[in-house]
C-alpha cells in the first residue's frame, strides 16, 4: 500500500453485511466517521444496484464495498460529480488490467459490451448542499459464473483469465480515488475530470438505438451537462435533454 493509502481509515472488514451502503449509512447517521471510511464485505444478502435490482457476487469471488465522503462545499445540483469522481476512478484501475473499459451513462463500467461494475451513490442534504454521500460499488474480479438474470454481466477474470488479489485491488482503488479526489475538490480541475469521464464514455462515438417515453429512436450522445443530464441528437437533428431512467439504452 502506498504511504497515500495508509494515511487513510482502516477497512472495516465485514464476512457478511445486509448492504454495505446501508451499514455505512447508519454509522454515519449514528455519529460522524472519519473522511473516506471504506467497509468491505465478501458477501451482501441484499445488495442492489442503481435501479433497485439485485447485484449477483458470489462470496469472496468479488469486491462488494462502501465509501464514504464529506464533500466541501458541494451543491446539491453539482452532486453529479460524486458520480464522475468514482466512475473515472474506476475506469484508471481497470485501464491497468484491460483495454475497451468504458462508463455508460450514467455510472455503470463496462467492458466492451458487458457490465463489469456498478455504482449506487446515496447522499444526505443539509440544506442545498451534500452533507455526505456514501458511494456504494460491486466490482466483478474473479467470479467465473453469472447465474441472475441480470443483463450482460462479466469479470475480469472471464475478460483476462486471471485470477487477481482484491485486498490489492480495493487499496489501489483508493489510492486513485483519493489522489483523483483532491483534485476534485477545486473546480478548474473537476472539470478535467469531468472531460475525462466524457472521453470514457460507452457509445461516446455514432448513431445508437434509445428508448424513452414515446418509443425507440436512434442518436447519437452529444453532451452531459455538468448536472448529469445526457444530451442526444437524433439523425434528423431533433435534440433532447434526459434525466437517469428517463430513457434506456437498446
Amino acid at each position: 500500500m502506498t504511504e497515500r493509502a495508509e494515511r487513510l481509515p482502516e477497512v472495516i472488514y465485514l464476512r457478511e453485511s445486509e448492504s454495505t451502503n446501508l451499514y455505512l449509512e447508519q454509522l454515519a447517521g449514528a455519529g460522524r466517521q472519519a473522511d473516506e471510511t471504506l467497509v468491505v464485505a465478501d458477501f451482501q444478502t441484499a445488495g442492489r444496484g442503481q435501479t433497485g435490482n439485485s447485484w449477483e457476487s458470489e462470496p469472496g469471488k468479488n469486491l462488494t464495498f462502501s465509501l464514504l465522503i464529506y464533500p466541501q462545499h458541494l451543491r446539491a445540483g453539482r452532486s453529479f460529480l460524486i458520480a464522475e469522481l468514482a466512475s473515472v476512478s474506476l475506469v484508471r484501475l481497470l485501464g491497468g488490467y484491460t483495454q475497451e473499459i468504458t462508463i455508460k451513462w450514467p455510472n455503470d463500467i463496462y467492458w466492451k459490451d458487458k457490465k463489469i461494475c456498478g455504482i449506487l451513490i446515496e447522499n444526505v442534504l443539509s440544506g442545498n448542499m451534500i452533507a455526505r454521500s456514501v458511494i456504494g460499488i460491486g466490482l466483478n474480479i474473479n467470479q467465473e459464473t453469472f447465474l441472475s438474470a441480470a443483463p450482460s454481466p462479466v469479470s475480469l477474470r472471464q475478460i483476462t483469465g486471471h485470477t487477481y488479489d482484491r485486498m490489492r485491488m480495493l487499496d489501489d482503488f483508493r489510492r486513485i480515488f483519493h489522489h483523483l479526489r483532491q483534485q476534485f475538490e477545486t473546480e478548474t480541475l473537476a472539470d478535467e475530470i469531468h472531460r475525462e469521464y466524457l472521453s470514457s464514455l460507452y457509445r461516446r462515438e455514432g448513431y445508437f438505438a434509445y428508448r424513452d417515453s414515446h418509443g425507440r429512436f436512434e442518436a447519437h450522445i452529444h453532451h452531459i451537462e455538468p448536472s448529469g443530464h445526457l444530451i442526444l441528437v437524433r439523425k434528423d437533428g431533433a435534440r433532447a435533454r434526459y434525466a437517469f431512467k428517463e430513457v434506456a439504452y437498446l
